[in-house]
């Protein structure tokens, strides 16, 4: 019997569907898992970049994010394939790269996170991608490969001239913008519903659909704003953080207990 894994991310853009992740900033222990996977999240964004959660923390919640069926998507400082590798070994799904401006370095990252012969990714034992089941290397590899996906982050107007060659790049599946440092780039910072920004996001889905890729959104939490890029044909989603959802909730809860008196 062939090896057989799922991520739930890339199954529903197959479908044609969103695929909805959750920034993960404050969560540090694996129940985090299974509670966003009975929000109705696809994915969890563990973001080693801007935070304090150390590579340990990270693979113990992606191993919990294959067992409770939402895919663990790691978002690595820029440039730091050694770490990539490492939580891909670990037992995440997906990789999301920062800033990244050309094909070239887009390229280089492919290339590092893709087994051969899509790359020159380092093949390990032991892996808990398929339950630590017995297959043989080149069915263990296809199958973790298949199911990889790899975000590169589009932050700079240099990246966005260049998204239709970025994509163009074998082995990268996702274009997602970072709105909030390609809004300070533009000297625009917050101002999301600029036209210059809404001009990125278009020349990013133009240039995803020519390649068969996806498009995504990250930064942006206003409803309205979420919309509007979806329409445009954005399908890679992160509406918000667990920092910013358990602040809404706290916020609103106790707004309506100051309210009974």
């Amino acid at each position: 019997m062939e090896p057989v894994l799922k991520n739930q991310a890339r199954e529903r853009l197959e479908a044609g569907e969103l695929a909805l992740g959750v920034i993960l900033r404050q969560a540090r222990t694996v129940d985090i898992a299974p509670v966003m996977k009975a929000c109705g999240f696809d994915w969890l964004f563990l973001d080693l970049e801007h935070n304090s959660m150390d590579l340990d923390t990270a693979v113990q919640i992606s191993v919990a994010g294959l067992a409770a069926g939402i895919a663990p998507i790691v978002r690595v400082p820029a440039g730091q394939l050694w770490l990539a590798t490492r939580v891909l070994d670990g037992g995440a799904l997906g990789i999301v790269m920062p800033h990244v401006d050309t094909p070239e370095q887009a390229r280089r990252i492919a290339e590092a996170l893709r087994y051969p012969p899509r790359g020159h990714r380092s093949v390990a034992g032991g892996l808990p991608h398929l339950g630590y089941r017995k297959f043989s290397l080149r069915e263990t590899c296809d199958a973790i490969d298949a199911a990889t996906f790899v975000i590169v982050m589009l932050e700079t107007p240099t990246a966005i001239a260049n998204a239709d060659k970025i994509a163009a790049v074998p082995g990268i599946d996702s274009l997602l913008i970072g709105t909030n440092d390609l809004a300070m780039e533009l000297g625009i910072p917050g101002g999301f519903g600029d036209e210059r920004i809404a001009a990125a996001y278009q020349s990013v889905v133009e240039a995803c659909r020519a390649h068969g890729k996806w498009a995504g959104i990250g930064g942006i939490s206003d409803d309205a704003l979420l919309r509007r890029y979806i329409g445009m044909g954005v399908r890679v989603v992160l509406p918000g953080s667990d920092l910013s959802f358990m602040q809404a909730a706290a916020a609103e809860r106790a707004a309506t207990m100051r309210a009974c008196l």
